[in-house]
């Protein structure tokens, strides 16, 4: 089952068609079609094993598709290692996980990067860390290691990192998931700021009162595939397919 829609007008930051993606005999993704328009903000939520962080990972080729095509930025996903560092410097992705470097402080974890990739002076990274910081709340904790932070704090520096790139879109993997429930607010707080800002966002996630909040779209993966889209208010509240109303049920009993 597949579906598409752009949300506004103009070429799609990301582009997918004919999405399949096996392991072994067993398809998670079946013909999946997705658009995602400049600035908006797609959460793709769903039942356990649907393949969301499957597709969010398709988007950077963290996994390659057994079918279909992907475009970002009007540009062909292939598989050489030249093109994928090239994307990649173009996608944020923050995952479930912090991944922040244990032996460095978090300025140099957003600094690093910016360094190596893009080619910026150690003083105009240092700076770019600085201010995203800032940003996200912790201008005070420059000089920490991650060990000393708490959870939604190494995620909030993890936004930052990816920021400092400087990306087309973000995508985020279930990101509160890891979290403790007191920790989990804070970090959402700064993805809305981020949507409000007009921050291309694809996002898996599990927390439907961002989805309600944040999200121009939600798209309802299920059965490998789209399920169901449209405004929160309609996939959250008024679904219109039989499997909508299946996780709706769901949301409402759990």
């Amino acid at each position: 089952m597949s579906s598409t829609q752009s949300g506004t007008d103009g070429a799609p930051v990301v582009r997918m068609r004919g999405i399949v993606k096996r392991f072994g005999d067993t398809a998670v993704l079946d013909g999946i079609d997705l658009d995602v328009a400049r600035g908006e903000v797609v959460t793709l939520i769903g039942p356990s094993g649907a393949g969301k962080s499957t597709l969010l990972r398709c988007i950077n080729g963290l996994e390659r598709v057994s079918e279909g095509s992907i475009e970002v930025g009007g540009q062909p996903l292939r598989y050489d290692e030249k093109h994928l560092n090239q994307l990649r410097a173009r996608i944020g992705m923050v995952f479930q996980a912090f991944n922040l470097f244990p032996h460095m402080t978090v300025r140099d974890n957003i600094a690093v990067a910016q360094r190596d990739v893009l080619g910026r002076s150690r003083g105009d990274a240092a700076q770019r860390a600085q201010d995203l910081l800032e940003r996200v709340g912790l201008a005070h904790k420059i000089d920490a290691y991650p060990d000393s932070l708490s959870g939604g704090q190494q995620q909030r520096v993890a936004i930052a990192r990816a920021l400092a790139m400087d990306p087309t879109v973000m995508l985020f993997d279930e990101p509160t998931s890891a979290l403790d429930p007191e920790l989990v607010g804070e970090v959402l707080g700064v993805m809305r700021d981020l949507a409000s800002e007009g921050m291309t966002m694809v996002v898996v996630t599990h927390e439907m009162r961002f989805a309600r909040q944040a999200a121009d779209r939600v798209v309802l993966l299920a059965d490998g595939g789209i399920a169901e889209q449209g405004p929160p208010a309609q996939v959250l509240q008024r679904p219109t397919s039989e499997r909508g109303r299946a996780f709706l049920r769901e949301l409402e009993e759990g």
